[in-house]
C-alpha cells in the first residue's frame, strides 16, 4: 500500500504490538518514502526510521577521523535533502497576492533547500582537499615503494581484528557493525623480513544505497589502488555465501571486476567458532584451492599461511637483482626507486649497489635506459 508500505491489516496489528510493548522507536528494513514514514508514525505513535536512516545513524556514530565524519555529513545531508524537498511539496502550493510573492512555507523551503546545498558544497570541496591529500600519501608510498594489502570484506567479517593481529596495531576491533569507517594503514612485515602496508576498510553490506556509496567511494580508493586484496569472510555466519556475493558485486562496481576475475586472497576467518565437521570441510577447500587460507584472528591460527600466500602473490610479477649504477646518474637512481622495491643499498665512492625487487617489464625498460646512456 503506497501510503503507509504495508497493508492496513499489518500496520494495525504492528502497532498493537507497538503499543503493548512500549516500543519507541521502529527500524523498517527498506526504504521509506516521507509520506510512509510520516503516515507510520501517525498510527504508530513511535518513531520510524528506514535502513538507510539506521546505516546513517550507525555511521556516524562510528566515523573517527575527519575525513570519516565529512562523508557521513555528506550523505545525511543528501540523504535530509531529498526528503525535505518532497515532505514540503504540500506547502508549495501556500502562495500569497497574485502568485509572484512567496508564502511563507515556500519561503522556508527555499531557504532550508539553499542552507543544505551550501553545506553540501562546502563539504564536498573540504573532501577534494581530503582526497588530495590522501592521493600524495599514495604518491609518497609509491616512491618508497611498498606494495599495498587491503582488506576488504562484509561488515563484521573480523578484517580490524586480523589487521591488529598482523601488525600488532590497536585499530579498534569490537563485534559491531561499521567498526571501522576510515581506512587505516600499517606496515606489514612478512616472513622473508619484507615490507608492505596493509589497509583496513569499511565494511560492505548489500543494497547501498546510491547517494551513500558515492559519499564513501573515497574511503574504498585504498582498495583501487592496492596491488593485494584481501577478502576477509565471517566463515561462521549462515550467509557467507550471499556476503561473499555482495562483496565481490560492490568491488566490481568499483571498477575491480578484472581483480574479482582474477581472483582475490580469500579468508575464511573466524574458524574458532566453526564446529569440527565443518572446519575439516574449510581446511579441504583451503588445501584444493592456493588462494584460500582458513584461520581465526583471535587465536591467531592460520595467519602464517596468510603471510605466505601474501609473500607468494607479490613475487610472482617480480624478481629480486643486483643492480650497480653510477652515483653520477641521479636519473636512473631515481627511476629505480620509483619503479622498483630497494632492498639493499651499498654505495661506494663511483657507485651505488643496489639489491631490487623489480618485474620483467621494468627490468627491460631500466636495460633499455642504460643502454641509451
Amino acid at each position: 500500500m503506497p501510503a503507509t508500505l504495508f497493508g492496513s491489516g499489518n500496520v494495525t496489528a504492528l502497532g498493537e504490538r507497538i503499543a503493548e510493548q512500549g516500543i519507541g522507536l521502529v527500524v523498517v528494513d527498506g526504504t521509506l518514502s516521507p509520506v510512509q514514514q510520516r503516515n507510520l508514525e501517525r498510527r504508530w505513535q513511535a518513531k520510524v526510521i528506514d535502513r538507510t536512516g539506521l546505516i546513517l545513524e550507525i555511521f556516524g556514530a562510528r566515523a573517527r577521523t575527519h575525513e570519516g565524519r565529512l562523508q557521513v555529513e555528506l550523505a545525511a545531508l543528501s540523504y535530509q535533502r531529498s526528503r525535505l524537498v518532497r515532505s514540503w511539496t504540500h506547502l508549495e502550493r501556500q502562495r500569497g497576492g497574485f502568485g509572484f510573492l512567496g508564502g511563507p512555507g515556500e519561503s522556508q523551503l527555499e531557504i532550508d533547500r539553499r542552507l543544505i546545498g551550501e553545506r553540501l558544497a562546502r563539504l564536498r570541496r573540504e573532501l577534494d582537499d581530503v582526497k588530495r591529500t590522501r592521493s600524495l600519501h599514495r604518491d609518497a608510498r609509491k616512491r618508497v615503494p611498498y606494495p599495498v594489502v587491503a582488506l576488504v570484506g562484509y561488515t563484521n567479517a573480523g578484517k580490524s581484528t586480523l589487521f591488529n593481529r598482523l601488525t600488532r596495531a590497536s585499530v579498534a576491533a569490537e563485534d559491531l557493525l561499521f567498526a571501522t569507517l576510515d581506512p587505516t594503514m600499517r606496515r606489514l612485515d612478512l616472513p622473508s623480513g619484507r615490507k608492505a602496508i596493509l589497509s583496513d576498510t569499511v565494511g560492505f553490506i548489500s543494497d547501498l544505497p546510491t547517494h551513500l556509496v558515492a559519499a564513501f567511494r573515497a574511503t574504498l580508493e585504498e582498495v583501487t589502488e592496492a596491488d593485494i586484496v584481501v577478502h576477509v569472510r565471517d566463515a561462521h555466519h549462515p550467509d557467507s555465501g550471499a556476503q561473499r556475493a555482495d562483496v565481490l558485486t560492490v568491488l566490481t562496481e568499483l571498477g575491480l571486476g578484472e581483480l574479482v576475475e582474477d581472483g582475490l586472497i580469500e579468508v575464511l576467518n573466524k574458524i574458532d567458532l566453526i564446529d569440527p565437521e565443518a572446519r575439516a570441510s574449510l581446511d579441504n577447500q583451503a588445501q584444493r584451492n592456493a588462494e584460500i587460507v582458513a584461520l581465526s584472528a583471535v587465536t591467531g591460527e592460520g595467519c602464517d599461511a596468510l603471510l605466505r600466500i601474501i609473500e607468494r602473490r607479490l613475487d610472482s610479477g617480480t624478481r629480486a637483482v643486483r643492480l650497480d649504477i653510477p652515483l653520477s646518474d641521479g636519473k636512473t637512481l631515481a627511476w629505480v626507486y620509483e619503479h622498483g622495491e630497494v632492498i639493499g643499498r651499498r654505495d661506494d665512492d663511483s657507485a651505488a649497489h643496489l639489491s631490487v625487487r623489480i618485474s620483467e617489464a621494468d627490468l627491460g625498460r631500466l636495460r633499455h635506459r642504460q643502454r641509451l646512456h
